[in-house]
């Protein structure tokens, strides 16, 4: 990169076509680049097909002074993003706070199924900014090119409302301009629920967005890799799902084009076009990327698949997963070298931290990668749900963390049990209410460490499960004691079929605060409120308001949460 300072496929042509000249974001204004003339040997001019954003732009891991910028060309081009710093109603910022910037990033390719990705760092910190991405030809020319938006997090070491430095870990206020709001869900495009335009296709994207968040956490099962779609499905009253249905999504992805295909097909939705160009990413994987319930080393018993090596489909998984989600650690950007040709798994590092600025820190968990195999969950012995490296991690950086919250993002819930057929158990929760045991042990190290370190103020959000929840861990209400109480907030489906609610499992005291989920099993998106996502306001006097609201926009709960000195 330089940096320069300033519904079903119409036998995979006719959608295709138009998908290509779609915008890429609904609310974005775009500007096409007139095609560029050629000359032929003859000297009549000729039309060079200019290159298109068919899955529009996003952004993600969004800090206080740098941001992933991606998107995906539909031919080999070199990807150009320009920077503006904006006021709240667009315009651009002259004179103080005024800021340009041209980057050129790398070159799409098919080897990365013509994604790009660009880190742009040394941003000025709680500023607003205009996004622009195009992508520029081997002759040199510029395609289209879209827009979006984003704002970088407030600066750690500003000064908050009291006149106190270093962050407000102490419960201080802030000011009123660094306060800040996200959401968060899990579960698109699952149980054959795919895009839909009779119903406004993926509309809990749409009503997310209208809560105007500075950040989206989307955790995990971000496709339904597993899951074909097919053109109809009749639902339980009777009417008739009609999806938008490619060839890569007809059937259980097992080829690294299959895996792309599934990714490339969620973006084919107008809401979450619309969504990924305003409101930047933080992306968990969890099963459905590669197929349900996965651990490394599984061979699946599947009849539905050719290739029953798990680790094999995980590392396609895992790339078409890292080339379409903007996350920021250098491990984490797909290159080649990644996987091998013979599929072997070989895991990168994707957990990680993202500040957000004096009031919060987002810990980004790995719960699949280093998942050890799926059991009854009931050893005398410590199994893995995040592996050794990730627990050392995570208990250094939450507990060193002076932000006043400690989000943790984790792709699979702590207490919910998660059945993986009739004895084995998915999560770590083991229908044994007593001590822990298996991956119970990993856990409870965690929670007794942040104890022992005096970490205060620490939340759990996650989603997985296909209803939503809210969560109140307590010592005194558990088998193991010692830790110190806190909360976690479910959200989800936001796509995909409705479930739960699931029993608890007693060892880390849960009480189930609320629950709500559809009216039964495996219910479509189809009214909105059987599916759900999580909205967070942190306040000026440092407050914590979680809510959990469906499809539609409506709040079903609220909790304020008050930061502990």
């Amino acid at each position: 990169m330089t940096d320069i300072s300033r519904r079903t496929i119409v036998k995979g042509s006719v959608l295709a076509a138009a998908l290509a000249s779609a915008p890429a974001a609904a609310n974005a204004a775009n500007t096409a680049t007139p095609a560029a003339p050629t000359r032929s040997p003859a000297g009549v001019a000729l039309v060079r097909n200019r290159l298109t954003l068919p899955s529009g732009i996003a952004t993600g891991d969004v800090t206080s002074d740098s941001a992933v910028l991606w998107s995906r060309s539909s031919e080999a081009g070199r990807m150009t993003a320009v920077l503006r710093a904006v006021d709240d109603g667009g315009a651009v910022l002259r004179g103080r706070g005024a800021f340009e910037r041209v980057i050129r990033g790398p070159r799409a390719t098919q080897a990365s199924d013509f994604t790009a990705k660009i880190h742009a760092g040394n941003l000025p910190s709680n500023t607003r900014f205009a996004l622009e991405i195009s992508f520029e030809d081997d002759g040199g020319a510029t395609g289209e090119s879209a827009r979006g938006t984003f704002r970088t997090a407030p600066d750690r070491g500003a000064v908050n409302g009291k006149g106190r430095t270093g962050g407000t870990g102490n419960g201080g206020d802030v000011p009123a301009s660094y306060a800040q709001s996200f959401v968060w869900t899990g579960d698109t495009a699952g149980q054959g629920w795919g895009i839909n335009e009779e119903v406004g296709g993926m509309f809990g994207y749409r009503a997310m967005h209208q809560t105007r968040p500075d950040f989206f956490i989307h955790s995990g099962d971000t496709v339904y890799a597993d899951g074909p779609l097919t053109e109809t499905v009749v639902e339980k009253d009777g009417q008739v799902w009609r999806n938008l249905v490619t060839e890569e999504v007809s059937k259980v992805a097992e080829t690294l084009t299959e895996y792309r295909g599934r990714h490339r097909y969620n973006m084919m939705d107008a809401n979450m076009r619309a969504m990924f160009a305003d409101v930047p990413v933080i992306a968990n994987w969890d099963d459905h990327e590669t197929t349900n319930n996965w651990y490394p080393g599984e061979v699946l018993d599947d009849p539905r698949y050719t290739v029953q090596d798990v680790n094999t489909l995980a590392a396609r998984g895992r790339q078409a997963w890292q080339e379409n989600m903007p996350i920021a650690d250098s491990s984490a950007l797909w290159r080649p070298g990644t996987f091998d040709d013979g599929g072997q798994y070989q895991p990168a590092r994707i957990y990680r931290k993202i500040s957000r600025g004096p009031q919060l820190d987002i810990f980004c968990l790995d719960m699949r990668t280093f998942k050890s195999p799926n059991t009854d969950g009931k050893e005398a012995y410590t199994t893995n749900i995040l592996g050794q490296e990730q627990v050392d991690w995570l208990i250094r950086e939450v507990s060193k963390s002076k932000a006043t919250w400690k989000v943790i993002a984790a792709d699979l819930p702590l207490g919910i049990i998660v059945p993986d057929g009739a004895v084995n158990q998915e999560s770590l929760a083991n229908r044994d209410d007593g001590a822990p045991l298996g991956r119970e042990l990993e856990i409870a190290g965690v929670l007794s460490a942040f104890k022992k370190n005096r970490v205060k103020n620490v939340v759990w959000l996650t989603a997985d499960v296909h209803y939503c929840a809210a969560h109140h861990y307590s010592p005194e209400r558990a088998a193991f004691t010692d830790f110190d109480p806190f909360w976690e907030f479910v959200a989800g489906p936001i796509a995909a079929g409705s479930f739960g609610p699931n029993s608890m499992d007693g060892t880390f005291g849960p009480e189930v605060v609320f629950a709500k989920a559809g009216r039964f099993p495996g219910e479509s998106p189809r009214d909105g409120e059987n599916q759900f996502f999580g909205h967070v306001q942190l306040g000026e006097d440092n407050s914590f308001t979680a809510s959990l609201r469906n499809a539609n926009g409506a709040t079903v709960f609220s909790k304020v949460l008050t930061p502990e000195r």
